[in-house]
């Protein structure tokens, strides 16, 4: 059996917390300037990030079966949950009509299609080279920000947009990856950091929807003749956040590195918490004070929860549509039980 590299499993545990913890902190992003830089910094890499881990591992994607396992992986929980948000939605916010609309994501699910796209995609440009890949990929991003059709509809702005992150994954060996976490690699990211840090508070009017890679230019004020030099400049401040987050990922084994298995049920649950917290009295009852604290014990909270075997055996049969976590948890009650 091979054995899993705990770097990667780190790293994927640490992203989904930033995006728990980034999705809470989007509620205090205008009344706090603080948080709202905070916020900033973390979707300067947490998302790229994420993505470009997934490029990685989609390496099988010639193997037998691949794209037959992926579209069960992705497309069946996507319509699953694009149903219970629709039914989440009609009871929350007490609508008079249902609306069930499978091609506009709610929310954290366009990732689901995105990412079901990128791996498709990766039949054309992976036996592409390289630098020649990246670029056509890059320039398809700069340019689909002229193009007000292309949105949030089946999530294909964000497609276009973030694909050079998954394809860069995809290229990057695992040598790659111990070249940033070298002495000298994490100098460097620390200077990077904080040049990008003293960036965001000098310029705190900077709109953090051009981290969100879903919005056409011309809904930016004054951005459509300007427009590409600003998503340029998007771009190099994430690929650059990217690599210094990797440089800081931790090696060896923690209490919370097998939680890196489960981040796909973490991504998909938090958001019924986060979206029922927001607008929510508590949301108005928490000020600005204990917003940071509270909301990053939260955030840890929730993200051991949701990783948790609990938690993943009892919905593991609607996200991966398996029953083994549940029939082994069954098994081993069933084991315990019978030897009292």
């Amino acid at each position: 059996m091979k054995k899993r590299d705990y770097y990667f499993d780190n790293a994927k545990i640490l992203l989904i917390f930033l995006v728990v913890f980034g999705h809470f902190l989007q509620s205090y992003i205008e009344t706090s300037s603080f948080i709202s830089f905070l916020y900033k910094f973390i979707y300067t890499f947490h998302m790229p990030a994420f993505i470009l881990i997934s490029g990685f591992f989609a390496k099988g994607i010639y193997e037998k079966g691949y794209i037959a396992k992926i579209t069960k992986k992705l497309i069946l929980p996507y319509i699953l949950f694009q149903i219970a948000y629709a039914v989440f939605y009609y009871f929350l916010h007490s609508k008079d009509t249902f609306k069930l609309e499978l091609f506009q994501p709610h929310w954290s699910l366009w990732f689901l299609i995105s990412l079901f796209c990128w791996n498709i995609l990766l039949l054309a440009f992976s036996r592409m080279k390289p630098g020649i890949a990246l670029a056509i990929t890059l320039l398809a991003g700069l340019g689909a920000g002229y193009f007000d059709w292309i949105s949030t509809y089946f999530s294909l702005s964000r497609t276009i947009v973030f694909f050079p992150f998954f394809l860069t994954g995809y290229f990057l060996s695992k040598k790659d990856f111990k070249k940033l976490i070298q002495p000298k690699a994490k100098v460097a990211a620390l200077i990077v950091m904080f040049i990008v840090a003293v960036g965001i508070l000098c310029f705190p009017d900077l709109n953090e929807k051009w981290f969100f890679g879903s919005k056409a230019y011309s809904e930016f004020h004054s951005a459509e003749i300007f427009g590409i030099l600003q998503r340029a400049g998007i771009y190099m401040v994430q690929f650059a956040m990217t690599a210094c987050f990797f440089a800081f990922v931790p090696r060896r084994q923690f209490f919370f590195t097998n939680w890196g298995r489960n981040t796909l049920y973490v991504y998909l649950l938090h958001g019924f918490i986060v979206r029922t917290f927001r607008g929510s009295g508590l949301e108005d009852y928490v000020d600005q004070v204990q917003a940071l604290p509270l909301l990053l014990i939260v955030s840890l909270l929730l993200t051991a929860l949701l990783s948790s075997k609990f938690v993943t055996s009892l919905t593991q049969p609607i996200i991966e549509m398996k029953w083994s976590k549940l029939k082994h948890a069954a098994n081993r009650l069933r084991n315990e039980y019978s030897s009292l």
